[in-house]
């Protein structure tokens, strides 16, 4: 259904999901020295999403420091956990954070 949807829609074929990451401002955490500082040179968190065609969120994942990429955060996620170990396929209706 979604990836017929990102065919339809955005003539994308083959399309599960679109997953991009936002860094969140935020003022430095106590005690965290510098693992929320990011490129941008503030500090932050980060929401990693992923939506269907739609633009309905499917996935979010908020929390990990500024100083990570959205590829690191994508490998710590629950979701890429259970892409990679089938489950997401499985229960792909169900599956939440």
């Amino acid at each position: 259904m979604v990836a017929k949807d990102f065919n339809d829609k955005w003539n994308f074929p083959h399309c599960l999901g679109a997953i991009d990451g936002k860094h969140v401002v935020l003022q430095c955490p106590a005690n965290t020295g510098s693992s929320f500082f990011n490129y941008k040179e503030t500090f932050s968190i980060i929401l990693l999403a992923v939506v269907d065609a739609n633009y309905l969120f499917k996935y979010a994942h908020v929390g990990m420091q500024g100083k990570s990429c959205d590829g690191g955060v994508f490998l710590h996620s629950a979701f890429y956990n259970a892409l990679t170990s089938g489950v997401l396929k499985r229960h792909s209706r169900s599956f939440g954070a």
